[in-house]
């Protein structure tokens, strides 16, 4: 993991391979940005005409390199796009200084040091670079045959160490926003390692296994069901599921506790390590990221670490559904109908709609507890995609004042989520004439008639929101920002956000 440090050091002086700078996009063109100085006055105020002439702009993502000016004891500049000017008075956002932090982290990938300059007025702006930097630098190759360095991006490893210029070491504030970046990253890098594991790697039973070990190491109690105990529990909607696969399923219960805790979160997670579709198969062209289909589970295990490893003052219980769906002589066969953990009966209509099936046992398993809410995430629908795009999750929930922090505790920390609602008309279109409720209803509104499903095994009373985070779950295309190609870990941070707002007694 790349190794991150604040530093009162002049830039001229330190010793890296490079140093970040961050420059603006204005209405004159390129404007340099606080923090870079030191190196503005070594090219006697005329950087920002420099890299005009090398043909930067500002814009958000842009890079531009440079060799440093004399005197400097690094041998490269690299300037990084912030995009527009803050009006007057106004600071540059967090999520702003995240992404280019993640810019500029990828396009060093290679170095062993780089300073970053970019601009920090506070604690949070030092946390925000500092996570943008550790995310941008995430590469997956544990796959690849680089060489003399099996952990080598294309040849090139990731960033080794990151040096915020302008921190104040010594000050509480910045060090606690620092620890909070790296136990942040780290185990959503965790998630997205996960999610880019093969499912020949990754199973029901491996997942299981990497919950266990960082369990013990961090603290937490875990409990792991395997097939004969889920069988004999009557979890019939996980069974149901993982009935035509050689990896049986399992639910693991992951519970972090706080002596100070005066409220406890259940978080909820799909985890199908892979999706055939079983014997409703996935047509060509749908199968190849399946792997994916267990992200919502590694984004609440990697929430449930880090808000252990941060020693939150609140109660955090993790449910991973873990099971695979594939299709065989013994996999569930549209029309089959499974009795729930909860007692309820389902219509199994479609084999592709399993996500809903595992977390519906999953979430009436969490509400026994009765925690204070719960909050699913899942790659449930492509319906949500449709709707929201790839870069967007959207949140349902049976109470509008919790979804509507939830969406703004997702904006807070750069995860881009949209409030999405319940209409009660569409829970006619899941009724059965041989069970309580069939897996599937109207096909218009899909995303919305998974929640409603979902609504149907929360117990009573219980505050509960719905991430889908089927769109920005993986990322098909290029990088940007501080989001790889690949896993992206989406959802780790707003569920870390929420408990420690939910800590602070923010949320009522």
């Amino acid at each position: 993991m790349t190794a991150l440090t604040l530093s009162t050091s002049a830039a001229p002086g330190l010793r890296a391979d490079a140093i970040v700078i961050g420059v603006a996009k204005g209405a004159k063109g390129p404007v340099v940005a606080p923090g870079a100085e030191a190196v503005d006055k070594a090219y006697d105020g005329r950087l920002a005409g420099v890299l005009e002439t090398l043909g930067a702009s500002g814009g958000e993502g842009e890079v531009t390199k440079l060799p440093a000016p004399s005197g400097f004891k690094t041998p490269l500049v690299l300037a990084v796009g912030l995009g527009a000017v803050p009006e007057k008075d106004a600071e540059y956002g967090t999520e702003a200084l995240r992404k280019a932090a993640g810019v500029a982290a990828r396009a060093l990938a290679g170095s062993k040091k780089a300073a970053f300059a970019l601009p920090l007025d506070d604690a949070a702006d030092a946390g925000a670079i500092g996570e943008g930097a550790l995310l941008g630098a995430y590469s997956f190759d544990a796959y690849k045959d680089n060489g003399k360095d099996p952990k080598a991006k294309n040849g090139k490893a990731p960033l080794a160490e990151i040096v915020l210029l302008g921190g104040k070491p010594r000050d509480k504030a910045y060090k606690a926003a620092v620890e909070r970046a790296v136990a942040v990253s780290e185990e959503l890098n965790r998630s997205r390692d996960l999610v880019n594991t093969p499912p020949n790697d990754l199973n029901p039973e491996s997942f299981a296994a990497i919950a266990q070990a960082a369990a013990k190491e961090h603290g937490i109690k875990i409990q792991v069901l395997d097939d004969k105990a889920l069988t004999k529990g009557g979890y019939g909607g996980i069974l149901g599921v993982g009935s035509g696969s050689a990896a049986t399923p399992r639910l693991v219960k992951l519970s972090y506790t706080s002596s100070k805790a005066k409220k406890h979160l259940a978080f909820v997670g799909k985890g199908i390590t892979y999706d055939s579709g079983g014997i409703s198969l996935k047509p060509a062209g749908h199968n190849e990221t399946m792997k994916c289909d267990m992200a919502g589970a590694a984004s609440v295990f990697a929430a449930v670490v880090a808000a252990a490893r941060l020693g939150l003052e609140v109660n955090v219980t993790g449910w991973l559904a873990l099971a695979e769906n594939m299709p065989s002589g013994s996999a569930t066969r549209p029309g089959d109908v499974l009795r729930m953990y909860s007692g309820k009966t389902v219509e199994v209509l479609n084999t592709d709609a399993e996500g809903r099936l595992v977390l519906a046992d999953a979430l009436w398993a969490a509400s026994q507890e009765k925690p204070d809410a719960i909050v699913d995430v899942a790659t449930l629908t492509g319906a949500m995609v449709l709707a929201l795009g790839n870069r967007t999750f959207g949140i349902m929930g049976n109470d509008d004042a919790f979804r509507a922090a939830l969406v703004e505790a997702a904006e807070e920390v750069g995860e881009p989520a949209w409030p999405m609602p319940l209409p009660e008309h569409l829970r006619k279109g899941m009724d059965s004439a041989t069970a309580d409720i069939a897996n599937m209803g109207e096909r218009m509104g899909g995303g919305l008639v998974a929640g409603l499903f979902l609504r149907e095994f929360v117990g009573e009373g219980i505050t509960w929101a719905h991430l889908d985070i089927a769109g920005p779950a993986f990322n098909e295309g290029g990088p940007f920002g501080y989001t790889p190609k690949g896993g992206t870990g989406t959802a780790v941070r707003t569920l870390v956000r929420l408990a420690e707002l939910t800590a602070a007694g923010d949320l009522g």
